[in-house]
């Protein structure tokens, strides 16, 4: 399996391995794969770079089946079409080395002669990874809806967060959504079957809206009126720029989905949920379920999950160790009163919940990041007690998150002139050890610390009060 850290990935292993299969999962970062959040034995991670063919090496020989799950569009770091076809190339030879028997592709669906430079990607990696010497199932898939998922995110944020939407024309474009259950069903049921064999197949739920659609009857579902304007004025910059600002999404990404949103994604006719007897979840009722899961807690996998600066692109590992010379920090210690209710708060933080102490200066900091082109302050968090290594929370990416060990370590994906941790460890003498430390980049790095120091001693310091009481 590849892409194994992402999103439908994440969801598709659980059920995997319930079937009794045994996963090998790649990751470019085996920092970023949490093996005690699936405790099974068979899982294998094998960490590999799909662009670094001699890493492709790493795979063993005997498998059945192999998942492409990877792409690149939420990347800023070179050009995503060159990328996405030398991985699917490097893929493809290595495949040959072993005795797979069936490659399963999830892209998007194409219908236009016109495509985006996103969906023109995705249909090169699929006519390059059908030449292989084995079998080839695509399945093409337009918005996929589901807790954690960017579609579902996206019009979440816009729906909740703007009574009245002066928006782009692309919200006239047509699409057909799908259920992220119904595409685990698809992954799962292609497996092995012959009638899938070395044919591609657009899947969804049958209907078809507008965005504007979408948005409304996810505005209904939820009991909130909404206005929308559409306006032809808003070009694709300023649309893209409109996303970026009111949901969570990278300026990247929000210019490629603009880009793809002006093409109208609409399945061709065919029997294969018949073959599967899969019947296929309304857009209403996927909406639902994902409202279920985010209010029992139990979302798998989130799409902010995923890399979408190069400020992590050489991996978490490279990160871990807190450098010691050339730094600044800010140390602080108190006295816990109980370990396992400040742990409870330390797992907490971020997101819903906050960071405990100045709420407001937090969120004065992340529209300065988002103003500069950084991640800023809404991408919150998968879970609101749980934390993995790998995860997004807020503008920072967790590092170390271990409960045994009573350590919480992050890492910043802001916008800043170095590079910047925060830990939260509590000792042997019950203490809890708040620090922070910035590694600057030249005097931009240093007048950088020292502009920010009065309001770390504000912030830090009611922080390690609240988490300690």
């Amino acid at each position: 399996m590849t892409g194994a850290t992402g999103y439908i990935a994440q969801r598709l292993l659980p059920e995997l391995l319930a079937e009794g299969h045994t996963v090998y999962c790649c990751v470019r970062d085996r920092g970023r794969f949490d093996l005690k959040k699936f405790d099974n034995p068979a899982i294998e991670v094998i960490e590999l770079d799909l662009l670094q063919e001699q890493t492709l090496k790493n795979i063993p020989a005997d498998i059945d089946i192999a998942y492409y799950l990877v792409h690149s569009m939420s990347t800023n770091k070179g050009d995503f079409e060159k990328m996405e076809s030398a991985a699917a190339e490097n893929f493809k030879r290595c495949m040959a080395q072993t005795t797979v028997q069936q490659v399963i592709y999830l892209t998007g669906i194409v219908n236009e002669s016109h495509l985006s430079k996103h969906l023109q990607s995705r249909l090169q990696v699929e006519e390059i990874l059908k030449t292989g010497n084995y079998n080839f199932t695509a399945l093409r898939a337009g918005i996929i809806v589901g807790s954690g998922s960017a579609s579902f995110e996206i019009i979440r944020d816009l729906v909740e967060k703007l009574p009245v939407m002066v928006t782009p024309k692309w919200l006239s474009t047509k699409t057909q959504p799908i259920a992220i259950r119904d595409v685990l069903a698809y992954l799962k049921g292609v497996i092995g079957l012959s009638g899938s064999f070395n044919n591609s197949f657009d899947i969804s739920s049958g209907e078809i809206f507008t965005y504007k659609e979408l948005l409304l009857r996810f505005a209904a579902i939820r009991g909130l009126k909404r206005k929308i304007l559409v306006l032809p004025v808003l070009t694709p910059r300023l649309s893209s720029y409109w996303l970026y600002f009111v949901t969570s999404t990278s300026y990247t990404l929000a210019k490629n989905l603009v880009d793809s949103m002006k093409i109208e994604v609409i399945g061709k006719p065919n029997n294969l949920g018949e073959l599967l007897n899969i019947t296929a979840t309304p857009y209403e009722k996927a909406i639902e379920l994902a409202f279920v899961k985010i209010e029992n807690d139990q979302v798998l996998s989130s799409w902010k999950d995923a890399l979408t600066s190069n400020i992590l692109y050489k991996g978490l590992t490279v990160h871990l160790q807190v450098p010691k010379e050339g730094t600044y920090k800010d140390t602080r210690k108190m006295k816990v009163a109980d370990v396992e209710s400040t742990l409870d708060r330390i797992w907490r933080i971020g997101g819903s919940t906050g960071w405990y102490y100045g709420g407001w200066l937090w969120a004065v900091r992340g529209i300065i990041d988002k103003m500069v082109g950084g991640v800023g302050l809404r991408r919150g968090r998968r879970s609101l007690t749980q934390l993995y290594p790998g995860e997004s929370l807020d503008f920072w990416r967790v590092l170390i998150a271990s409960r045994e060990d009573r350590r919480l370590l992050l890492y910043a994906e802001m916008k800043l002139p170095g590079e910047a941790w925060l830990e939260f460890y509590i000792n042997e003498k019950n203490e809890l050890e708040q620090t922070a430390t910035f590694r600057p980049l030249g005097l931009k790095g240093r007048l950088y610390w020292y502009s920010v120091l009065p309001f770390h001693g504000f912030i830090f310091k009611g922080m390690l009060k609240a988490l300690s009481k």
